[in-house]
């Protein structure tokens, strides 16, 4: 998986991008990314990017000319690539936008800064633009982080078990079942007896009715529509009940 990320601070991308799973990724090529200091496609010798909204008001806009520079460079190597802008006023990215994205081959993603890009980017250039919910950050940068991380993790072999990103959270449409591990007691609090049984079939029960339980209380909005089964229907009923 390939991704080149345009921003005007590439700084901010050495620790994310550079511990953990992502690295382990990169150093077995199974991730490629790409780092394109937008200020170094600037045409003046100030290196400017950004400039005043035409019509007034306040903040600055990032200049359509350096973008487009550093993106006709970028294509070149990734001429079938699609662009993605971090952007307040983009779709909330969710864990069906990773999925989705995830099967591209390459990706480009420009960070937004300022009061954003000049609109003309937008109409030229991006194919998709996301946010990473109802707030805004001084930068796009955080949201890039936040996409490569989330889509590299669908990558086959970053993930020690291939199994894992497919029982994340939300990957399914429900919020994840709890988890333990040794010691079987912590001050009072017992493993539940579920998960000790060695019943395959028991454990697959509980985790199913927790990770039901656990959305039910915590986002109740996801079951509108998580695909459900009659049994987890009479599920949620019965715990309805009880409350």
């Amino acid at each position: 998986m390939k991704f080149d990320i345009l921003t005007l601070f590439p700084a901010m991308f050495g620790g994310p991008l550079t511990e953990s799973i992502i690295k382990r990724g990169v150093e077995r090529g199974l991730i490629d990314i790409r780092l394109h200091n937008i200020r170094d496609y600037a045409f003046d010798k100030h290196k400017v990017t950004d400039d005043a909204p035409y019509g007034g008001g306040s903040g600055m806009v990032m200049k359509p000319e350096p973008i487009a520079a550093c993106l006709d460079q970028v294509r070149k190597d990734r001429p079938s690539a699609k662009v993605l802008l971090t952007t307040p006023q983009g779709m909330p990215l969710n864990q069906a936008m990773v999925r989705e994205l995830a099967q591209e081959q390459e990706l480009i993603i420009i960070c937004g800064r300022y009061e954003g890009v000049d609109e003309r980017v937008r109409e030229l250039f991006v194919d998709k633009e996301i946010s990473l919910g109802d707030f805004v950050l001084t930068g796009g940068e955080l949201a890039a982080m936040a996409v490569v991380d989330a889509v590299a993790r669908f990558v086959p072999g970053v993930l020690g078990s291939s199994a894992s990103a497919e029982t994340d959270s939300f990957a399914d449409g429900l919020l994840e079942y709890p988890h333990y591990t040794r010691p079987p007691e912590f001050r009072g609090v017992k493993v539940p007896d579920q998960l000790l049984s060695g019943d395959h079939q028991a454990i697959a029960r509980w985790r199913r009715q927790e990770s039901l339980a656990r959305t039910l209380r915590k986002r109740p909005d996801l079951l509108e529509s998580a695909p459900l089964s009659d049994s987890d229907r009479k599920f949620l009923r019965e715990l309805a009940g009880k409350e």
